[in-house]
């Protein structure tokens, strides 16, 4: 079986560059595995945010995962900034799939084209008391399909 390429950049709509620590690098001198899932949660939530579609403390509807996964084909490590590419791979009726690249920041003017590493990372819009699925809303949805892409 052919291992897949990594994404290119041009495939992602929104880009958020995202710091790393000095505790992010584990014994190998790279980004332990679970660094990159946080890079995930940090980004998709960030643009949540910014576009007024959660508030973690008083929205009627919050979004929960439920699943995620990563593909790595590079390494990244601190001190690197990492640039996270956001776009939505399907729209649900309570639900969002998003793909996420991590990419390596650029040398000099030039950015990486190909993702380091490729997640997966599954939403679905619950209320906040009863925690079972609500459908996301018309203005949710308009601002999830500016993340599609194809």
């Amino acid at each position: 079986m052919t291992r897949p390429l990594p994404p290119l950049r041009s495939a992602y709509p929104v880009f958020t560059s995202l710091a790393t620590r000095w505790d992010d690098n584990d014994i190998y001198g790279h980004l332990n595995n679970t660094v990159h899932f946080r890079l995930f949660d940090t980004a998709v939530n960030g643009w949540l945010l910014d576009r007024g579609l959660l508030d973690p403390h008083h929205g009627e509807t919050i979004f929960l995962v439920v699943e995620t996964g990563c593909s790595y084909f590079a390494e990244l490590a601190y001190p690197q900034a990492v640039d996270v590419g956001l776009r939505v791979a399907r729209l649900g009726r309570s639900s969002v799939t998003y793909d996420i690249g991590l990419f390596a920041p650029p040398t000099g003017d030039v950015p990486a084209e190909r993702a380091a590493a490729q997640g997966r990372f599954v939403h679905v819009n619950v209320g906040r008391t009863s925690r079972t699925p609500v459908p996301i809303s018309d203005t949710a949805r308009l601002q999830f399909e500016t993340l599609m892409t194809g």
